[in-house]
Parts: C-alpha cells; structure tokens; sequence
C-alpha cells in the first residue's frame, strides 16, 4: 500500500479499479479542516491527464509494472508489433497504448514494454534517441551567427527545432522527455 505521504512522481496506483502514472503532486492546508493533496495522474491504460484532490493520509494498493526489452518489427495498422527480446513472442500495441511514443517508433529500435498480468499496456522510452532528419529548410554561410532555429521533419514524422546548421540526412539526438533537439550525431 502506498499513501499520499509516500507519493512520488513516476509511481504507479490503482484507484478506482483503474492503473495511473502520478505525474505531479501537491500537499495542500487550507485553513482549518485537514489537509488535502491534489494529484495530476495518467490513466496507464488510456492514457488520459486527470486531476484528483483526496484527503491526506488516504491509501492505493502499488502496481507492480513489470518491464521487458522489446525490439519495434513493423506496423500493421492500427497496430504496431513488437518482438520479446528474451522469449521472441510477438506483442501488439496500440497506437492509445503508445501515446506519445509513437512519434520516436522506427524499425529494429528498442523500448522497454510495461506489463501488468502479463497485459502489455505500454512503453517505456529511452531518455534520448537519434533520428535522421528528412526534410528542413537549407542552411546558408553566416545563418548561425544570430543562433536562431528551425523546423525540421525527422523520419518518423516528428518535427523539432533545430539549430540552423543542421542539414537534410543527418542524425540529431532528441530527447523523448520533452521532444527537442539535443546535438548533431556524427
């Protein structure tokens, strides 16, 4: 069991029969009457923000996520399949199941799958991952001097800002945190 005095953002609750990612917290005293804490939490499952406000002190059974190392096959719409490092099973996964991740899903990369009761509900993505660009617009001599950006197309379909430097075909390393350039990958 966990309360809300051991919540940390990351950890994973059952609440209301539903698995969720506590993305962010906060303890709050209003006065008299006892004291609150207001929770942003994503549904594992849907992948749905809400937000809740439950008394402090409150419990939620912890929900042991187990992670496995997956290697991204192919997409076969609306799916895409992934193959078990360790048993060479197949999974399926949603594009819902994805989220966010689908914008860095590209052939033999690998992720770690977050599984509950052996239910493939969804993916862990490395902190960073290197992407070639596809299509941006040509730099000239003397653009970086004013160290401006610029929208380039990677070859999953994610568009970042790049410095402008940065030239169609070269690899970028982006972080999948907060989906933005990080450095030119020779």
């Amino acid at each position: 069991m966990i309360s809300t005095g051991d919540l940390r953002k990351g950890v994973a609750i059952e609440m209301d029969r539903q698995l969720f990612h506590v993305l962010d917290f906060q303890h709050l005293k209003l006065g008299r009457g006892s004291a609150q804490v207001r929770m942003r939490l994503r549904n594992i499952r849907t992948g749905a923000v809400v937000e809740r406000t439950v008394q402090a002190g409150e419990r939620w059974p912890r929900v042991r996520l187990e992670h496995r190392p997956v290697q991204f096959l192919y997409e076969d719409p609306p799916n895409y399949v992934f193959m078990d490092q360790q048993s060479f099973e197949q999974l399926m996964l949603s594009r819902d199941q994805l989220g966010d991740a689908v914008s860095y899903v590209k052939d033999g990369i690998e992720f770690e799958v977050l599984m509950h009761d052996d239910d493939p509900i969804g993916v862990e993505l490395p902190i960073t991952i290197e992407l070639r660009i596809t299509d941006t617009d040509p730099s000239f001599r003397g653009d970086t001097a004013a160290g401006g950006t610029k929208p380039a197309t990677l070859e999953t379909g994610l568009v970042v800002n790049v410095p402008l430097f940065v030239n169609v075909g070269e690899m970028i390393r982006v972080d999948t945190r907060t989906g933005t350039y990080i450095e030119r990958v020779s």
